[in-house]
Order: C-alpha cells, then structure tokens, then sequence
C-alpha cells in the first residue's frame, strides 16, 4: 500500500456512510495521531488500539447524532505521495471557515491547524475533516 492515510480516510469514510458502530484497520503511529486529532476535535466516539496475531490493530468506535445522523460530513485527502501539499506556518488552511479540521504533519507531531498556528509551526497538510 502506497498511501495509508488515503486507505484510513477511505476505510473511515465507506464505514461511517454505512452507519458501522465501528471499525478496524491495520495500526501505525500516523494512523494514531489521526484517530487522536479525530477523538479530540469529536469526530469520533473513541479508539483503541488491540493486539491481533503479530501486528497492533487500531479499533475506531463512531460518533452519530439524532436519529444516527453523521458526524462526519467530509473527509479529503490534500497531501498524497505523487504531490505533497508543505505550508508555512502563515499558510496554513482554514477548513469551512474554522467548522472543520485540516490535521498537518509538523516537527512537533501530529497536529490540526488551529494547535499549529498557535505552536508557530508549518507542515504538510494530510487532510482535511468537517
């Protein structure tokens, strides 16, 4: 697999559409600062991270609104192998005028953009959530 990011953002994308309570997919420490990000900014109810034979499985548990109305309107990929996607710290996107997340890559860690202009750091912007 080239972009494991496109594949979580994917896997999280056709699970929550379908209204799955949760889902699991191979772990890696990018896959976790997202899942964090995604916990934190309430996109998500909760994840784990279990142990499944040899490799680490990351377990992700869904948030739904009223009457299972989703959380999660959108999910973009920015930054992808064949074109990487770098801001300056005064760069940085706003995502639907501050609604939404755009989670980055900086020397500091895993970070959205509102702790990333506060930390003073640019980065390469994975993707976008709202």
């Amino acid at each position: 697999m080239t972009d494991p990011i496109a594949d979580m953002l994917t896997r999280i994308r056709n699970a929550h559409q379908a209204r799955k309570v949760e889902l699991e997919m191979p772990s890696s420490r990018m896959r976790l600062g997202v899942a964090r990000i995604l916990k934190k900014e309430a996109f998500i109810k909760d994840y784990k991270i279990a142990e499944s034979g040899k490799k680490p499985v990351l377990k992700i548990y869904f948030r739904y609104g009223p009457e299972k109305k989703r959380v999660i309107t959108g999910l973009k990929r920015v930054s992808r192998p064949s074109l990487r996607v770098y801001r300056k710290k005064k760069g940085i996107p706003y995502v639907l005028r501050g609604l939404g997340v755009a989670i980055l890559s900086t020397p500091q860690g895993i970070l959205t953009d509102e702790e990333a202009r506060q930390a003073n750091v640019g980065g390469e912007v994975l993707c976008y959530v709202w």
